[in-house]
């Protein structure tokens, strides 16, 4: 099993790199948009009364065929019009509006820890729809207009959250963060994620290009710190919204896409409200 995950996450790491590194764009959007696809059917397999229906399919397949026809015309030297119109309604409305659901109403979630009952199925799918339209936008444009390196250092917030809060949980962990819906999880991982992501993005300040470097442009010091702190928080939060959809739905996984790993929307589900939110903070709010 774990030689399983080891040659998963190798041969992972290697596509999304050739992705991000290649000479032209389109490999990497085209990248995410099979992510988005693929996670939003897993979702709505969670949240969808009859999950194993082809509703699911045909949902992410029209999903993604629509994120690559408002791709190509970002992409285009000319985007048409409706296009732009486009771009702008998700940066005012639909990206921010996500952002403050991932803080407000999924952490209240959380919290609640209801995992007996599969309710609101229609409502937790139309936020699964929008929550993957908003982080395939968010990564999308971060990448025009940062590059490969500032997702990469991006990323690794997530990386470093994740696998700190594993080791330190393992070694420290007594209190349990939520016992009724991811029982191995601890406060004491948690706070030891939170802290390796803040000093992750402290010392990525000094590297041109990174995701910390750019929000020390915008923000002051302690406000780095401060966004570093809030965005591992929230992807702890991702991580255990997903549990709750598993539980809910009595899966172990999402999928099993990825061999060893379970699904796609297993492997980015702290992704999702982080990546909204860091680009409101790079892009969108005043300095």
């Amino acid at each position: 099993m774990l030689k399983q995950r080891i040659i998963t996450a190798i041969v992972l790491l290697a596509v999304l790199l050739g992705a991000l590194l290649a000479p032209g764009p389109w490999p990497i959007v085209l990248l995410f948009t099979i992510i988005a696809a693929c996670a939003l059917w897993e979702w709505l397999r969670l949240t969808l009364p009859g999950g194993g229906s082809q509703l699911p399919v045909a949902l992410a397949v029209f999903t993604s065929v629509i994120l690559l026809v408002v791709a190509r015309q970002w992409l285009s030297s000319e985007p048409a019009p409706w296009s732009l119109h486009t771009q702008s309604l998700l940066n005012r409305w639909l990206i921010p509006g996500m952002a403050a659901i991932w803080v407000v109403a999924a952490t209240s979630l959380v919290v609640q820890g209801q995992t007996k009952v599969r309710t609101h199925g229609a409502w937790l799918s139309m936020f699964g729809v929008l929550a993957i339209l908003a982080v395939w936008a968010a990564l999308v444009q971060l990448f025009l207009a940062y590059g490969a390196w500032f997702l990469v250092s991006l990323l690794a917030l997530i990386w470093f959250a994740d696998i700190a809060a594993y080791f330190t949980g393992k070694a420290l962990g007594k209190h349990k963060l939520a016992p009724r819906i991811s029982p191995g999880k601890t406060w004491e991982g948690a706070i030891g994620g939170v802290v390796a992501a803040t000093v992750w993005v402290w010392a990525s300040t000094f590297w041109p290009g990174s995701f910390g470097a750019v929000l020390s442009q915008r923000w002051p010091w302690w406000g780095v710190l401060l966004i570093a702190v809030f965005l591992a928080a929230l992807s702890i939060v991702g991580d255990l919204f997903e549990s709750l959809l598993k539980r809910r739905a009595a899966v172990k996984d999402s999928s099993h896409l990825l061999p060893g790993h379970g699904g796609v929307y297993d492997r980015i589900d702290a992704l999702l409200p982080v990546a909204p939110l860091a680009f409101l903070l790079v892009e969108v709010l005043p300095r």
